[in-house]
């Protein structure tokens, strides 16, 4: 097809469309003679009847182009378009009407002729749009070699979904059933695709309709659903997908139709919280905020997600230049590192930040800046002792004398009833951080959260490398459990603590259930199609069989949200401090006495197939 035959084509459609409402007029002006006579009318006033019709065909086409309807302004047959085109014929109608009403005993014309054809003339317009548009959203419908898939979910999300999909015909899926557990929608159809039953009838569905995959459409699913789904379509033979959290749908990241495979970080760590958008841009927007550790895998998404609430200044602290060229290609959309967003800076080195509170003068803080490892934090204890204790007292002075506002420490569930190195370190930054809050008055508070998925070094990126080698996968312990979350779910726990958290408070997650790691090494090595060998090694010095999320002498209450709960920490001043009397106690002190150790080789290997 030629450039000058495309052009001409949308020309053709609007001129198409302004002769389909002009002759609307016509024959609804036409008809309405003819009912009113009984399908008998005279030959008198038959002239101007003719003229009415052509008179109300040439206004309704001026009216269409003075307001865009043939010139593209809404999509054809869109509901849109219908509500204005609606409008614009009442207002014609209601014109001729009075006119008719007026004039049509003088020329013959009967008086309520416009008003008995406005109905045929909707009609006619609204008919002609819903068969063009069914004609297009047909010969649009997925290939027949497209995959027939089950949808889970009757709700918006689906409905948006299946809208994209039934009008794609490059769409490598095709809609050919609904599960849902909601007995209101039995009998159902959205976009044309009938409710088939509950979702404990994955396998009997799968069998009837002859899918391949299914497609699990419930913006918050939260992970033990997730689970029990995959496992039902899995013992079906059929491939799992799944559409984007509703986070992701409402920001433009992504778009319901953009589905993809459901990932091992799905069937462990989505958490859904709600997050006050209003409250968290009350004290973001429009400050100067810093975040420290910002080149780490929390760092960078809290700064790109705190981009989007519209800070006057946004400064990324980090000690890691690479890490920093990355948190900026988040934010910025360059990694230049020559402008002024980028701060190069070691949370160690007291006297760099003074100078820098001093010049920039920030007035919220996210420290994330943290040794986080934990057996390489048993072996060298001293490094824990001046990044995650003196380094945080470092960051609270200084943000202390530069009148910081807001200042949110970055914990870990290590912190309660601490058993190792990281931790001890964490427990004594989340004490520091309570006495801040207590010497200011102001919101120096701390956030406590389980394992971070796909963070640098954590599980699941070890897993991963590990059965791309081959294998052998190792796991600490059969027994062993973890919490866990997303990052963007942590960085969006974080935001929201700024908002709802008070002075010298630690802000927890409630994260569900933890998680058996044994369970998730198992689950990644089928999803890889692989035969790899799992090896316990034994838990190391300071791990826990079991995290907790709440240290035994502390006491919770949910004061503003149901999933976020609020404890004190005990404030400990810096003056308090005795790190030989620390480090000492660090290497005397038993970890975890009653935790299972397992020698490696002890309990053998499981094969994984």
């Amino acid at each position: 097809m030629s450039e000058k035959t495309i052009a001409l084509a949308p020309r053709r459609r609007r001129a198409l469309a302004a002769t389909v409402d002009a002759g609307a007029w016509i024959v609804g002006i036409l008809a309405a003679v003819v009912l009113r006579f009984e399908f008998e009318p005279t030959l008198a006033g038959w002239a101007s009847t003719v003229v009415l019709a052509l008179t109300a065909a040439a206004i309704q086409v001026g009216i269409g182009f003075s307001l865009r309807f043939y010139l593209g302004r809404f999509t054809y047959g869109s509901f849109e378009e219908v509500r204005n085109l609606a409008a614009a014929v009442s207002v014609l109608a209601l014109v001729l009407a009075v006119a008719v009403i007026i004039l049509g005993p003088f020329v013959g014309v009967p008086r309520g002729t416009v008003l008995l054809a406005f109905p045929f003339v909707l009609l006619l317009m609204f008919g002609v749009r819903y068969a063009a548009r069914l004609f297009i959203e047909r010969s649009r419908k997925p290939d027949d070699a497209a995959d027939p898939a089950v949808v889970i979910g009757a709700g918006h999300v689906a409905d948006t979904l299946l809208h994209n999909v039934t009008t794609d015909p490059s769409s490598p899926i095709r809609p050919v059933g609904i599960l849902d557990d909601d007995p209101g929608k039995r009998h159902l159809r959205l976009r044309g695709v009938p409710v088939l039953g509950r979702t404990d009838q994955i396998a009997e569905i799968a069998a009837r309709t002859g899918a391949k995959v299914l497609v699990i459409a419930i913006g918050r699913a939260d992970a033990a659903l997730l689970r029990r789904l995959t496992d039902d379509a899995e013992a079906a033979g059929l491939r799992v997908v799944v559409t984007p959290t509703l986070s992701s749908m409402v920001s433009g990241e992504e778009s319901p139709g953009d589905v993809r495979d459901i990932s091992i970080e799905d069937l462990i760590g989505r958490h859904p919280v709600d997050t006050n958008v209003e409250l968290i841009a009350g004290y973001i927007t429009g400050r100067r905020v810093l975040v420290t550790g910002a080149g780490g895998s929390i760092g960078s998404e809290l700064c790109r997600q705190l981009a989007k609430y519209g800070p006057s200044e946004l400064m990324m602290l980090d000690r890691d230049e690479t890490g920093l060229q990355m948190a900026q290609l988040g934010t910025a959309g360059h990694g230049l590192l020559d402008t002024r967003d980028v701060v190069l800076a070691d949370i160690r080195d007291s006297a760099a930040l003074f100078e820098i509170f001093r010049d920039r003068q920030p007035e919220v803080i996210f420290h994330a800046a943290a040794l986080k490892h934990l057996p390489m934090l048993e072996q060298y204890p001293d490094e824990a002792w001046k990044t995650n204790v003196i380094g945080t007292l470092n960051v609270l002075d200084a943000a202390r004398e530069a009148g910081v506002s807001t200042f949110i420490n970055i914990s870990t569930d290590k912190a309660a009833n601490p058993t190792s190195v990281l931790g001890h370190s964490k427990r004594v930054a989340e004490k520091l951080t309570a006495w801040a809050g207590e010497q200011t008055g102001m919101r120096y508070l701390s956030v406590r959260f389980g394992n971070v998925i796909g963070s640098r070094g954590s599980m699941l990126p070890t897993f991963r490398s590990l059965i791309d080698a081959g294998g052998p996968v190792t796991v600490t312990h059969p027994d062993a459990t973890r919490y866990f979350m997303t990052i963007p779910e942590a960085c969006q726990l974080v935001i929201q603590a700024g908002g709802i958290g008070r002075p010298g408070e630690v802000l927890i997650l409630d994260m569900g259930e933890p998680v058996r790691i044994l369970d998730v090494a198992k689950r990644m090595i089928a999803m890889s199609g692989k035969a790899i060998e799992i090896v316990f090694t034994g838990l190391r010095r300071g791990e826990k069989l079991h995290e907790e999320l709440v240290g035994v002498r502390e006491d919770l209450e949910r004061p503003f949200h149901e999933k976020v709960a609020h404890t004190r920490a005990d404030a400990v001043a810096p003056d308090d401090l005795d790190k030989e009397g620390w480090l000492s106690r660090m290497s005397a002190q038993p970890r975890d006495d009653d935790r299972v150790t397992v020698h490696p080789g002890s309990l053998g290997k499981v094969l994984d197939t």
